[in-house]
Formats: C-alpha cells, sequence, structure tokens
C-alpha cells in the first residue's frame, strides 16, 4: 500500500514538473543564466567582446566603491528615488480620491488621469525634450512672459535631476493611479455607509476607513514604484544621456556607459550585482516595514 502511495506522489511530481517546464526553461534562459553569467564576469577583467581575460576577484568591487564618478551615481539615484516615488504616490492618490468621487462627467478625467500609461518611454521623453528646449520650450516661454530668467533645464546641473524626476513623474501617474482606484473600488461601500450614519466626516472617513483599507494596494504600488525608480533608464538616455558632468547619471545609465560605450564588462557586472542587491535591500525593507501597516480585509 505504501508503495502504491509513493508510486501516485512520484507521478504527480512528474506531471507538475512537465506542467512547469516552459516556466523553468524560460526562466532559466532569460532570468537565472544572465544573473549567473553576471556575478561571474562581475570578477574578470574582459575584452570590448565580452570575453574574460584576468581574474581580479573583488578588484572591480573595489574600484567601483573607490570612483567618485560610481559614488556620485549612487547619490543621484538615492536622490532620484527620494524625488519620484513619494511624489508620485502622493499626486496620483490625490486624483484616485478624486477619480472614485460620484460626480458628473468624472469618467472623462479618468481616461485623462491614466492616459499616461499608454505613453511609451520614448514618447514622453520626446514631448518632455521639447517642453524643456532652453529656445522655444513652453515652460522657458512662460517664464519669460513673466519676466524670469529662463532656465537650462536639461544643461544646468542644479535642475536636470528635477527635471529628469518631473518627467519620471508624470510618466508615472498613469499606472499608480489606475491601481490605486482599483483599490478604492474595491472597498466595501457599507464601510462609508456606516460611517455616514455615526457622522462621520469627510475627512475623518479619508483617515479612518480609506486609507486603512487600501493600504494592501499602496504597498504593492510603493514597492513596484521604487523598484521602477532604480530601474529608470530610457528617459536618461533620451533628455540627457547621464549629464550634465553626471549629474543624471543614474546607476542603470552608469552600467549601460560601462558596458556598451568603455566596454568594461566586468566593471559593469560588478555595478550590476550591487544595484541588484539594493534593489533586493528595499524590496525587504519595505516588507519588513511597510508590511506591519497594512490592513487586509
Amino acid at each position: 500500500m505504501e508503495q502504491v502511495k509513493k508510486k501516485i506522489r512520484m507521478n504527480n511530481f512528474y506531471k507538475g514538473m512537465l506542467f512547469l517546464l516552459p516556466s523553468i526553461i524560460l526562466f532559466s534562459v532569460f532570468l537565472f543564466y544572465p544573473l549567473f553569467r553576471t556575478i561571474y564576469l562581475s570578477f574578470f577583467l574582459t575584452k570590448a567582446s565580452g570575453d574574460t581575460t584576468i581574474f581580479v576577484g573583488l578588484e572591480n568591487y573595489v574600484n567601483m566603491f573607490a570612483s567618485p564618478l560610481f559614488l556620485k551615481s549612487m547619490k543621484s539615484t538615492f536622490l532620484f528615488v527620494f524625488y519620484t516615488v513619494p511624489t508620485t504616490i502622493i499626486i496620483s492618490l490625490f486624483l484616485a480620491v478624486i477619480a472614485n468621487e460620484k460626480l458628473k462627467g468624472i469618467g472623462f478625467f479618468r481616461t485623462i488621469f491614466s492616459s499616461t500609461m499608454g505613453v511609451s518611454v520614448a514618447a514622453a521623453s520626446v514631448l518632455w525634450l521639447y517642453l524643456f528646449n532652453p529656445t522655444m520650450g513652453l515652460f522657458n516661454q512662460i517664464l519669460d512672459v513673466f519676466g524670469f530668467e529662463v532656465i537650462g533645464w536639461l544643461t544646468d546641473p542644479k535642475w536636470a535631476l528635477l527635471a529628469v524626476s518631473a518627467t519620471t513623474i508624470w510618466m508615472n501617474i498613469g499606472f499608480t493611479f489606475l491601481i490605486l482606484f482599483s483599490g478604492l473600488q474595491s472597498i466595501d461601500s457599507s464601510l462609508y455607509e456606516s460611517a455616514e450614519i455615526e457622522g462621520a466626516g469627510y475627512f475623518y472617513k479619508l483617515r479612518r476607513i480609506t486609507i486603512p483599507m487600501l493600504s494592501p494596494t499602496l504597498f504593492f504600488v510603493i514597492t513596484v514604484t521604487i523598484i521602477n525608480a532604480f530601474q529608470s533608464f530610457g528617459q536618461i538616455d533620451i533628455l540627457t544621456q547621464g549629464g550634465p558632468v553626471n549629474e543624471t547619471n543614474l546607476l542603470v545609465y552608469s552600467i549601460y556607459r560601462e558596458a556598451f560605450v568603455n566596454y568594461r564588462f566586468g566593471s559593469a557586472s560588478a555595478q550590476a550585482i550591487v544595484l541588484f542587491i539594493l534593489i533586493l535591500l528595499m524590496t525587504l525593507l519595505q516588507f519588513k516595514l511597510g508590511e506591519r501597516k497594512v490592513h487586509y480585509q
């Protein structure tokens, strides 16, 4: 009898693995192999073709953390995350709360608020490149009308990172708004009806019902937005190419430049591993601290 049960379990295991096999192959080719290959390359010097030459151990990592350029990239990346993540969440939450109200014509505004989700990074970056243009850009034309000095949005080190951050916030609002709005729609309306019977005001309901019941969605959105901010690349490449004076040389762009411009694949791989560890630590920290405040229905 025991042999029969063991045989059934083994058959079920093999069937399960058969169903998982396509996913395992895809993950192995596009995730596991690149990860292990990157770790391997980070311990070597490489040729321009990517072939390894000399084993240097941790030298790539030591040189990386001794490099002022890399340290500046780290600082710019954390500033970029600090600028974009809270601002995106706050604006999207504000828009989602407005869109959740039963107002005439609100459907039109829901479409407008989520519309940036359908715009590609390249198209959005080209649009903002025009808006930031120092001579014919809309922003400088407005400043000129009011008598202010025009700003080199993408060429002035004081403004470049803020300009790229503003572009990123605009691009991310559509997705974030849509997720938060879906979360608001799923909240049980009876909670609001009970609060109204008790005489609760709008802001009391927002603070005591909406935010707590929306916390699982907020937790998801914050985690995804942080990860996306660390991985930003397209808008940097189109708007500033990491300039001026490396002010917008974020980690992903630094990896790209090190690998495909300087052809130092070992050093680029070491930076990629550091970025991977940073994202992993930030995600774990978010789960450790943020999940405590999540209220599941």
